[in-house]
């Protein structure tokens, strides 16, 4: 049983770009599927899929590599808000990651977005993590 699934979600992540793999499965939640969007999004993995199963679901992430280095784009994963002391934060006091490089995945009332989303639409919210 695992007991933080956003930080199990990172390590497959990590662990699978160490071993230069191409796909990584993760089970499924609508928290993880989120933060996958955003990461599409703002062009860290090259693409998704998310299958139904009989159980929870799998996400299918293709991850990105740098065509001429072979290094993955994603160079940091690192998990603020854990389950043993979680995080919060306004979106005036919104520290900016890597010197504005990188990317925080804040969940806020309105839904899980990157901080510079919830600082633009003025709500606070829980650092889920940090990206770079």
């Amino acid at each position: 049983m695992v007991t933080d699934p956003i930080a199990d979600y990172l390590t497959r992540i990590r662990n699978a770009q160490m071993a230069n793999h191409r796909i990584v499965e993760i089970p499924a939640s609508n928290l993880k599927k989120r933060i996958t969007e955003i990461l599409y999004d703002k062009g860290y993995i090259l693409k998704y899929k998310f299958e139904e199963d009989n159980k929870q679901g799998i996400i299918k992430i293709a991850l990105k590599y740098n065509a001429v280095t072979k290094l993955p784009v994603i160079q940091s994963l690192e998990r603020i808000s854990r389950p043993g002391l979680r995080t919060y934060s306004k979106p005036q006091d919104f520290r900016r990651v890597k010197n504005g490089l990188g990317i925080a995945i804040v969940s806020t009332s309105k839904g899980v977005m990157t901080d510079k989303e919830a600082k633009a639409q003025n709500v606070g919210g829980e650092v889920l993590c940090n990206i770079y």
